[in-house]
């Protein structure tokens, strides 16, 4: 199962890193395009969407690196039970605030879907496409933090601090 749950994590940050070169090519191309007098329809809005995708799918890998910003002031002076309880109780809100994010992006891809909803600007594209990205990153990342979760409940999560980490 961490095979599994590490591949999809991976293969994710894989994903935001080709959407990064997605938004490369989309800049590079409307520069082309601006230089040498062509014009590409939807470069501006299609390196929007890039963006996005590549935000949303590298939160699991990130949360999994241990490279998300997290205050730790209160939780790093705490040890035994009642660190592990906070953390417990910590990761327990993000792993509820992260389903609900989850539900809610996918219920707009299909209400876009559903409503025929496109994009303003030249390209028309069909909203729920690149809604689609937010959703799957929301929803690896509500698997990465119920990961978290298992492991610290199992006592097999690492604490080490990110300060520790890139000391």
């Amino acid at each position: 199962m961490r095979k599994t749950l590490d591949f999809l994590y991976t293969g994710a940050a894989w994903l935001a890193a080709l959407f990064m070169i997605g938004v490369l090519v989309m800049v590079l191309l409307s520069m082309l395009g601006r230089a040498l007098q062509f014009y590409v329809p939807g470069t501006d809005a299609y390196a929007g969407y890039a963006m996005a995708g590549a935000g949303f799918l590298a939160l699991a890998h990130t949360l999994k690196s241990g490279e998300h910003i997290r205050v730790t002031l209160i939780i790093g002076k705490l040890t035994g039970g009642a660190r592990r309880g906070l953390e417990l109780w910590s990761l327990s809100v993000a792993v509820v605030l992260a389903g609900l994010l989850a539900v809610y992006a996918w219920r707009l891809a299909w209400q876009s879907h559903q409503f025929h909803d496109i994009s303003t600007s030249a390209d028309a594209t069909p909203l729920w496409i690149p809604q689609i990205l937010m959703g799957v990153g929301t929803t690896v990342l509500l698997v990465a933090l119920v990961d978290e979760w298992v492991l610290e409940l199992r006592r097999k999560r690492s604490h080490d601090s990110v300060e520790t980490r890139h000391e």
